[in-house]
């Protein structure tokens, strides 16, 4: 119906077929670049997860939805914590393999953003975070063992 109304204005298909070339090959060199991560977001006060490609530029990230790149997000990001999916969200979250992960981003003015990709690519969701991560991870795992005492030392009372 829709190419029976543009033919009908006079817009040629072959200006129409171009037209779609050229957003098929901008979300191809989108999927191209160096760091990208195919992501799913939450923006704040949103229930639905939008799908597309984010990129870290700093402690900026940058994404643009998929397919038509319509949607564009810049998020200047204070802070990022990692976790895993809970069933509702495994639920709502398609095409991301069976081992997801959600990071939580703490944004400057927007306050909390989620972001979900594949557990493989946590490092990368996390971007400039990720070292804070896995020093917050080892901190809790130094923290829950109770430290030793020597061999053969006791603790006298004065």
């Amino acid at each position: 119906m829709i190419w029976a109304i543009l033919i009908f204005l006079g817009i040629p298909l072959w200006f129409c077929a171009i037209g779609i070339l050229m957003l098929y090959r901008n979300n191809s060199s989108l999927r191209k670049r160096p760091g990208n991560v195919p992501v799913r977001v939450k923006p704040p006060g949103k229930t639905r997860w939008i799908p597309g490609h984010a990129v870290w530029v700093h402690d900026v990230l940058a994404f643009r939805a998929s397919p038509a790149a319509w949607k564009e997000l810049l998020v200047w990001v204070t802070g990022a914590v990692a976790r895993e999916t809970t069933t509702e969200e495994a639920k709502k979250l398609h095409r991301l393999g069976d081992d997801k992960v959600v990071a939580v981003l703490s944004s400057a003015g927007m306050g909390t953003i989620e972001i979900a990709a594949r557990a493989e690519h946590r490092d990368a969701l996390l971007g400039p975070y990720a070292d804070t991560e896995t020093r917050r991870a080892e901190q809790m795992r130094g923290a829950t063992s109770l430290p030793t005492p020597a061999a053969g030392s006791r603790a006298r009372p004065d």
